[in-house]
């Protein structure tokens, strides 16, 4: 009987440009195309299942701790189609 809520997670792995901004209230913040892939990612991702590019999959497929399920390419807004993974375990 407690609260729960679901969620999706979309992760990239590229460049970024990471900095503060403002001037009375500072607020540290990371933009570029690497950002806007990622949050195309998640935005292509399902409930309870964390999405990754291909990008990521290349840099971590290796690693023998995860396994992945293959999406195909799925249409990004603003960016075609992007090979997308889910991460299995």
């Amino acid at each position: 009987n407690k609260p729960a809520f679901e969620m999706r997670l979309g992760i990239h792995a590229g460049p970024i440009v990471a900095g503060i901004v403002g001037v009375k209230k500072f607020q540290y913040d990371v933009w570029g195309d690497t950002v806007n892939t990622a949050s195309r990612v998640e935005s292509n991702g399902m409930s309870g299942k964390v999405n990754i590019s291909e990008s990521l999959y290349n840099l971590i497929k290796q690693e023998k701790c995860f396994q992945f399920e293959y999406r195909g390419n799925i249409y990004a807004k603003g960016k075609g189609e992007i090979k997308m993974y889910f991460v299995a375990k």
